[in-house]
């Protein structure tokens, strides 16, 4: 039977990562003097809050294709390419945070890490349920 503690690792790194994010909009909120529900008002903590989202919104994309590519292709891929997605994310938040223009790179290596996660998680599954 496959392991899948490092697949476990990178869900976890996952929930940390955006854990960080979420304290570094709080951080940025007590920097700029802009406290919730307003979002709006400075465009440093506007970048914050948009480039912490958007890893949100990218999560129910690639935590499903991460477990899925690791249970019908290979745990040490999804790894991989987990570990990918959180360095891309990090490059992402980092380059967002500075100017939106930056924000580019990150998310392209993120964007190719989730697809081929996705990709390879359903094509496999395609694969599996026509041979059988």
């Amino acid at each position: 039977m496959h392991s899948y503690f490092h697949v476990a690792i990178v869900t976890l790194l996952t929930a940390l990562l955006c854990f960080g994010m979420a304290a570094q909009v709080a951080r940025t909120r007590v920097k700029v003097g802009i406290f919730a529900p307003a979002m709006t008002g400075d465009p440093l903590l506007e970048r914050t809050i948009r480039a912490h989202l958007n890893t949100l919104e990218w999560m129910p994309i690639f935590l499903p294709s991460l477990w899925l590519f690791a249970l019908y292709w290979s745990p040490l891929g999804a790894t991989i390419l987990g570990t990918v997605w959180i360095v891309g994310r990090i490059v992402y938040f980092i380059g967002y945070r500075s100017a939106a223009k930056s924000r580019s790179p990150g998310f392209f290596i993120q964007a190719l890490a989730a697809f081929a996660l996705l990709l390879g998680a359903l094509g496999r599954i395609v694969y599996l349920a026509a041979t059988t």
